[in-house]
């Protein structure tokens, strides 16, 4: 990703933030994704702290993800975070794309969470 890019993701991040926040009873899932990784966070903004997640680096999951393509890994890193919130009690979530289309591996991971139990 080029800086123009780069730029342009996060004036529509900070846009979607705007509109946007997690609170203890919705945290956000944030969704941040690299060339080769994908990372997603269940945040409780009102406290500032996160409460799950997950990422394609997980030792839980990077055995699994060897023979993976880039969207498969993506739906898998969202069922992990889907399960972990659903541990730390959270079952609704606010999702925030992070400046992405919602396309790809960033819908890969939204469908992963939903199938893991998350409402959004």
């Amino acid at each position: 990703m080029g800086e123009k890019e780069r730029i342009a993701r996060k004036r529509r991040h900070r846009r979607v933030r705007a509109k946007i926040s997690g609170t203890m009873a919705r945290p956000r899932l944030n969704v941040f994704r690299s060339l080769g990784n994908i990372y997603a966070q269940v945040i409780d903004d009102t406290a500032g702290a996160t409460l799950a997640s997950a990422s394609t680096l997980d030792r839980e999951l990077r055995e699994k993800l060897a023979d993976k393509s880039k969207t498969e890994a993506a739906k898998m890193v969202g069922e992990l975070v889907a399960q972990r919130a659903k541990g730390a009690g959270v079952t609704q979530v606010v999702f925030d794309r992070g400046g992405y289309r919602f396309h790809g591996r960033v819908k890969a991971l939204a469908d992963g969470a939903r199938e893991g139990g998350l409402k959004f």
